[in-house]
């Protein structure tokens, strides 16, 4: 277990000066460079996902969209991306999500509200029961970490320390990687980074 020593508890109010609003890209940025690193195994368990608004496309996307989080099952199995309605939480398979159009299109079809039904409703069509991304250590701003690679599509999920519960994701997507994508990630159950 962290000890409030280890700058946990200033990194987790920073986060919460966050959250609210939209922030600076280079202010996230900047905020993310200086947090720890995390093991692929501090990883394993379910998470809950949330925005952290820098001004990109995807913001507010995902959770139009009822995005729940992620699941990582060991290095090899990771469930990429867990979506609830209705009906419960589950997971779809990203390989048959356009990422370029979504970058490019997802905010605006989010906003207009038929679509953004009409999308919710037809996510649960992309289910799968499959894994569909891998977790290894890479290095990416500087500095080696738990990144959760896609199988199909050209993105890899960094990830950084907040707290002994709270990640920060920076999504890094092939030909955008001028602008990535940052949300977090709240471990939902009882295990604790280490």
């Amino acid at each position: 277990m962290l000890s409030s020593h280890d700058g946990s508890e200033a990194r987790a109010r920073r986060l919460a000066e966050l959250r609210p609003g939209r922030h600076e890209l280079a202010e996230v940025l900047a905020f993310f460079d200086e947090l720890p690193a995390v093991r692929v195994a501090d990883m394993f368990g379910t998470w809950r996902g949330g925005p952290l608004p820098t001004g990109h496309r995807l913001d507010g996307v995902l959770e139009t969209l009822g995005w729940y989080g992620k699941r990582f099952i060991d290095d090899d199995d990771v469930r990429p991306l867990l979506f609830h309605d209705s009906r419960g939480v589950f997971e779809v398979n990203p390989d048959l999500v356009p990422v370029s159009f979504a970058v490019d299109h997802g905010l605006r079809l989010a906003r207009w509200a038929p679509s953004a039904r009409a999308a919710r409703r037809a996510i649960r069509l992309l289910k799968t029961d499959k894994p569909k991304a891998r977790l290894r250590m890479i290095e990416h701003r500087g500095v080696v970490t738990a990144t959760m690679a896609y199988d199909g599509i050209p993105v890899n999920d960094h990830f950084r320390r907040v707290d002994e519960r709270t990640v920060i994701g920076l999504m890094d997507i092939r030909g955008y990687t001028e602008t990535p994508f940052l949300f977090t990630l709240e471990r939902f159950g009882p295990r604790k980074l280490t």
